[in-house]
């Protein structure tokens, strides 16, 4: 078996000292070309596979990631995708990485290019990234492939932009599974609310739009006649505002009892259901943040599905970690599970998965 094969087994077969070996695995200078045909013709005579792990160890090299994340708050969903990358690079620590994060606002234009620049600043080894509009993203990608800087996109998959990896949903399908899923217990309907967060009056992802896309095209096809009434909650407004904008909406649209989000923020109007005792009105939504899931179980929410945020994180660690350290390929789209939760099921969750 090549596993067992030793330094000096090969050296023996080639017919050089164990030090030329060594410098010939290791691409070290100071070996003949003659010396180094020997010791490559012997590796291939013996099928020799490197151990790569132990190989990167002895390279004794340390690495720098950096990672653009929005601005979060505690129990976020970004907060999860945080940790998930931090413990992977504490999985990771005998070889030597390191995470710089970065947090930029969607609510000003300007802190993602201010973020981004101070990543390239820093000329990081791997970037993972939550993408900003496709414009301004791609002026920092550009960057990236001039640089030779391999990078992970998290949340929006952009093909455009020829990322190493991608980790998240199908958004589309996605979208289109929560119209399904809404409509087993809002058949009977003849109108549902649809809650958006807006800035400027666009929702801050690609992902809630192509998740919209996805739910819209499913609602078209099975759901025709139902009517879809857009309540928005600005995403630069307090939160007493929301409280009046939704007291408005449900006093002027009495008829509707299933409403639905495609963000992490169902519980702003399942809090409100709750506090205003309206138990014959649920909402549906994305993410176990703390928040929803405590909504879910008191009933004002419905569903929520799953993205698997720390998976998320972890395993974009390990795709830079293979591509740059171990030298290994990975596969470029990794869509994540599309998982519906209920308030029976919720406990049977794991949101820590390696």
């Amino acid at each position: 078996m090549s596993g067992k094969i030793r330094i000096k087994d090969i050296a023996t077969r080639a017919g050089v000292s164990v030090g030329t070996v060594d410098r010939v695995l290791h691409k070290r200078p100071n070996v003949s070309e003659e010396s180094k045909k020997r010791v490559e013709e012997a590796l291939k005579e013996m099928d020799y596979k490197p151990n790569v792990y132990a190989s990167a160890l002895a390279y004794n090299k340390s690495y720098k990631f950096c990672c653009l994340l929005p601005k979060h708050t505690s129990e976020a969903y970004w907060e999860e995708i945080e940790l998930g990358i931090t413990k992977a690079i504490e999985f990771r620590r005998d070889f030597q990485l390191d995470i710089a994060f970065k947090f930029y606002s969607r609510l000003n234009s300007n802190s993602f290019k201010e973020n981004y620049e101070d990543c390239l600043k820093e000329n990081p080894d791997g970037v993972i990234l939550v993408p900003s509009n496709l414009k301004d993203t791609k002026r920092f990608t550009d960057q990236l492939h001039e640089n030779s800087t391999p990078f992970v996109l998290l949340d929006s998959y952009l093909p455009e932009l020829n990322p190493l990896s991608f980790y998240g949903q199908d958004s589309l399908q996605s979208g289109y599974f929560a119209a399904k899923m809404l409509m087993l217990i809002a058949k009977d309907e003849k109108s549902i609310m649809l809650m958006k967060q807006t800035k400027d009056g666009k929702v801050p992802s690609t992902q809630q739009e192509n998740r919209e896309v996805g739910f819209r095209h499913y609602m078209n096809e099975y759901f025709p006649a139902v009517k879809i009434i857009e309540v928005n909650l600005p995403l630069d407004e307090e939160r007493k505002s929301y409280e009046d904008i939704l007291e408005s909406f449900f006093q002027s649209h009495p008829q509707i009892h299933h409403c639905i989000t495609l963000n992490s923020k169902a519980h702003i109007v399942g809090e409100f259901l709750l506090n205003t005792k309206r138990r014959n009105i649920q909402i549906m939504g994305y993410d176990v943040v703390h928040k929803n899931a405590k909504c879910l179980r008191q009933g004002s929410i419905s569903f929520l599905i799953a993205q698997h945020a720390f998976q998320q994180g972890f395993s974009s660690v390990d795709a830079l970690f293979r591509a740059i350290v171990l030298k290994k390929d990975v596969q470029p789209i990794n869509y994540m599970p599309i998982e519906l939760l209920s308030k029976e099921n919720i406990d049977f969750y794991h949101r820590m998965r390696i």
